[in-house]
């Protein structure tokens, strides 16, 4: 939903900005390159150092390694790393280790919500973890919420949601799952599992004959799902909704668990069946609740909570320093 970009310029000072720090940067001019970071926290003798990466860039992840090795520690919005190849993802773990650096990563899945250091506390302390499921997308939390209740056709609640800025430009990004599944293999691999991207099961919304077509065509196309999803509507058992759900089971004490991405119809009473708005919603199941788990919820999306988050985390980098 919220989209950043990597600066093309930048301005590296060591005594610091005020509030004119935007024009300093545009009037120095700088292109922006992470050795040249690299080499002014050494000529200076920075310490306590924290790079904050902010963008959804499939290439910046790739400079982690190298910032560890030099004495930053990491605080990331960014999914990216988390879901590259597990030798890869192994790999930051171990230069972290080696140097004693720190990388957070709370709003990788749930914006502010604290589940990430949930978990983590959770399998750390021994507890065994049986099963997570939610619903991980503020935007598909928003249009099957909305469908559920209201009359409207589904074209008209997913336009609707594009209007509010609550999809990407192309609501097939939203719709294909993608997103959902990266969130839920990153939770996967805070319980120590191996699993890959293309281990996860994931039900795309879009229909194949729309897949390929322009942004711009699909959009004014969209009124052809609406037939679908009335019927997958018609057809549930009274009292229940649609909620589109991340679901990790199967027996999580092995190297790999189950991951599945996908439309199911709920009880309306339930956890999942309350949900409001664009609100997101997390049950961890583990052996010493049982059938109660434990549930998060709250706003899981939206530029003000994954600042707090990101905020968050910086402090508490800065406080073991």
């Amino acid at each position: 939903m919220w989209r950043w970009r990597i600066p093309k310029e930048w301005l590296l000072t060591k005594k610091g900005f005020d509030s004119n720090w935007s024009n300093d940067v545009l009037a120095a001019g700088n292109p922006s390159e992470v050795q040249e970071l690299i080499n002014f926290s050494k000529e200076n003798q920075l310490e306590n150092l924290i790079v904050v990466d902010n963008t959804a860039s499939k290439d910046f992840v790739h400079n982690y390694h190298a910032l560890a090795e030099n004495g930053f520690d990491l605080v990331s919005s960014n999914k990216i790393f988390n879901t590259l190849p597990i030798e890869e993802y192994r790999k930051l773990r171990y230069t972290l280790n080696k140097n004693n650096r720190r990388y957070l990563y709370e709003t990788n899945v749930g914006a502010g919500l604290p589940l990430i250091d949930t978990i983590k506390l959770l399998h750390l302390s021994g507890e065994n973890i049986t099963r997570i499921k939610g619903v991980f997308s503020g935007t598909l939390s928003y249009v099957f919420n909305n469908f559920s209740l209201r009359n409207d056709n589904f074209s008209t609640i997913i336009n609707e949601a594009l209007e509010k800025g609550y999809t990407e430009p192309d609501p097939r990004e939203d719709l294909s799952g993608n997103d959902v599944a990266r969130k839920l293999l990153i939770l996967a691999r805070e319980l120590d599992l191996i699993n890959e991207f293309e281990d996860i099961n994931i039900q795309n919304l879009v229909p194949e004959n729309l897949l390929s077509v322009s942004k711009s065509e699909f959009l004014s196309r969209l009124n052809e799902l609406d037939v679908e999803y009335q019927k997958i509507k018609e057809n549930q058992e009274p009292g229940h909704v649609l909620r589109y759900v991340g679901d990790l089971h199967g027996d999580l004490q092995k190297e790999k668990g189950e991951l599945d991405v996908n439309l199911i119809s709920v009880p309306a009473s339930s956890a999942l069946g309350q949900l409001k708005g664009s609100d997101s919603i997390f049950e961890i199941y583990t052996e010493s609740y049982g059938e109660n788990p434990i549930v998060i919820m709250g706003a899981g999306a939206g530029a003000k909570v994954t600042a707090r988050g990101v905020f968050g985390d910086i402090l508490r980098v800065s406080e073991t320093k």
